[in-house]
């Protein structure tokens, strides 16, 4: 059976294969020990060194990673001590996921050039990734000795205590940092943070009550400390501060949040949500600050399962004092569908599309909505409307082509989705290769059954669990009696993906006919029946009626075939079957 595949998919971006941007702007250094390595190099295997090795990063800045791989690993072999090299080689393989390869290649540039700071940063980076961490400790304990000027090390050098369960020197370290530049909000949070993990609750308060004899004016560190007293359920020191906080400023937006959590936490419910109301009623704050409660807002209500529409009228009032910012179209656009208002929420999202056109976001919030009501005709003004500003999105083509494939408009359908592999930037594999299958469809209703297997095996090279691709064309392969050891091979993967897939399970049943196996194929459609809830498919009904054909019960193949007749209204070789009563 074929198994059609057009539904919205999350799109995921790839992450491009660039290199390290510190190792490029290294500059070329050659320590002692590399200079000596480098002596011992006759001239002409110097001059083949740089020859590569200069080659190697015009390689590299050229986009050509492969080609320059091979040259760093010529110069590698013509010199394996030079660090330079190694760092390079470090890099490519971390980028290529060979962790334990990298770190093997940055250990080395290290070695033998261990005054380098950058060198020394990248191994230190990709050792506590791998969780090498008394590994950490050392680099950065090096580090930190060598580099007095650099005080950002001694924080990396605490965390890298803290990671490793050395608490107090981490205290330690930030305590001398603290001594020599002066109190500031990182080390202090910092030593909050290690005295809170030590269990040290007056000592950890103690540090940030430091801070706010420092600053007595600013509010940020009053509603910190009364966050971190809320945080550990001490609810009535958490309000003195916020109320310290108020007095110094009311309307400071830190304040309103701070301050709809403590009524939330001391289950004041009514309170949370009328402080919320006068902030986005206001004048005194800024419509971004005024977006961010209104979505906290939603929230509250979400959470006590009240009617969304109560929060309607705040939007109208936004809109009353910012009719030109769409961003509030979209997000109430986006509250009208939880409020199932699709047509008002359509209204918003055409808004914010008309003055934001080379924004995805609004086309596919109006696509969401459409496509619930299957309105292909309106799918196709969105996305060829959307097309006109961004040709490079890949889902208004499948959106576009599916469009046209549903109402079998093949060739059309064929060209869009065609032109979307040219034209569309597709970085995820797994939504070229639906492309692909796409185009094998189109390609096989279209009688070009050869090119449509080519595109069916581009798809699966670019994702072999593909299982609409897999389904098709195993099923398209039984119907041309060809390669059913394939077929049957491809159909077996869809099954067992999906044991209960009615789909899936009447293609493997149907291979298997195919290939003379009808005992078995009764078992697989008769699953294949079972699992479609009492609404199998024409084709479904017409494989099972063949099969029981072919294992001797003739009466009731007639009873499965006039079944689908019953679904299928023109299929001249159903009805041959039917009057004959043979296949």
């Amino acid at each position: 059976m074929i198994y059609t595949n057009v539904f919205h998919r999350q799109l995921f971006s790839l992450l491009s294969f660039c290199l390290l941007a510190a190792a490029a702007l290294i500059p070329l250094k050659v320590s002692a020990q590399q200079d000596t390595a480098a002596l011992s190099l006759s001239e002409e295997e110097r001059r083949k060194f740089d020859f590569f090795f200069y080659d190697a990063l015009n390689a590299k800045a050229q986009g050509r990673y492969d080609e320059a791989m091979d040259l760093f690993q010529h110069c590698y072999a013509l010199d394996s001590t030079n660090a330079n090299v190694l760092v390079e080689l470090g890099t490519f393989y971390n980028l290529l996921q060979e962790k334990n390869k990298a770190l093997a290649f940055l250990r080395k540039a290290v070695h033998y050039d261990a005054s380098n700071y950058y060198y020394n940063m990248m191994l230190a980076g990709l050792s506590k990734e791998l969780g090498l961490k008394q590994e950490v400790v050392d680099i950065y304990s090096a580090l930190a000795e060598r580099h007095t000027d650099k005080p950002e090390l001694q924080f990396e050098l605490a965390n890298a205590y803290a990671d490793n369960g050395e608490l107090q020197k981490a205290i330690d370290i930030l305590d001398t940092l603290e001594r020599s530049i002066g109190i500031s909000e990182g080390i202090t949070l910092n030593k909050y943070r290690l005295y809170s993990l030590m269990n040290n609750k007056e000592q950890a308060f103690g540090e940030i009550q430091q801070i706010i004899n420092k600053n007595p004016a600013d509010p940020r560190y009053l509603i910190l400390m009364g966050d971190l007293y809320l945080e550990d359920n001490q609810s009535d020191k958490a309000l003195q501060y916020y109320e310290q906080a108020g007095r110094i400023d009311r309307n400071y937006p830190a304040l309103i949040l701070s301050m709809v959590n403590y009524y939330e936490k001391t289950d004041n419910k009514t309170a949370a949500q009328s402080e919320l109301q006068q902030a986005i009623t206001g004048t005194s704050l800024d419509v971004e600050t005024k977006l961010q409660l209104l979505t906290r807002y939603l929230g509250v209500l979400q959470q006590r399962k009240e009617d969304l529409k109560q929060a309607n009228s705040l939007f109208h009032k936004l809109f009353e004092q910012y009719p030109n910012n769409t961003q509030l179209n979209m997000i109430y656009g986006n509250v009208l569908m939880l409020q199932n208002d699709t047509t008002g929420a359509m209204k918003q999202f055409e808004i914010y599309t008309k003055d934001n056109p080379d924004d995805p976001a609004g086309y596919d919030q109006m696509l969401r909505i459409i496509l619930q009501k299957e309105n292909m005709d309106r799918v196709r003004e969105i996305t060829t409307e959307a097309l006109k500003h961004l040709p490079q999105e890949p889902q208004f083509y499948f959106y576009l082509g599916a469009s046209y494939y549903q109402q079998k408009n093949y060739k059309e359908a064929l060209r869009v989705f065609e032109e979307g592999l040219k034209q569309a930037v597709i970085s995820n594999p797994l939504l070229e290769s639906d492309f692909h299958g796409q185009i094998g469809d189109l390609n096989y209703f279209l009688g070009n059954k050869e090119t449509a297997f080519q595109s069916y095996e581009k798809a699966l090279k670019l994702n072999p669990q593909n299982l609409s691709v897999l389904n098709n064309y195993s099923y398209y392969l039984s119907l041309e009696k060809k390669d059913l050891d394939k077929a049957e091979q491809m159909s077996g993967i869809t099954i067992k993906a999906e044991p209960m897939n009615p789909t899936f399970l009447d293609t493997y049943g149907w291979v298997l006919y195919e290939q003379g196996s009808y005992f078995m194929a009764k078992i697989y459609i008769e699953k294949a029946i079972e699992y479609s809830k009492e609404n199998p498919s024409a084709d479904v009904l017409e494989h099972y009626g063949d099969i029981l054909y072919r294992t001797g019960d003739k009466e009731k193949a007639l009873e499965q075939w006039k079944k689908a007749r019953e679904l299928e209204s023109d299929s001249d070789t159903l009805d041959r079957k039917i009057e004959t009563g043979t296949l």
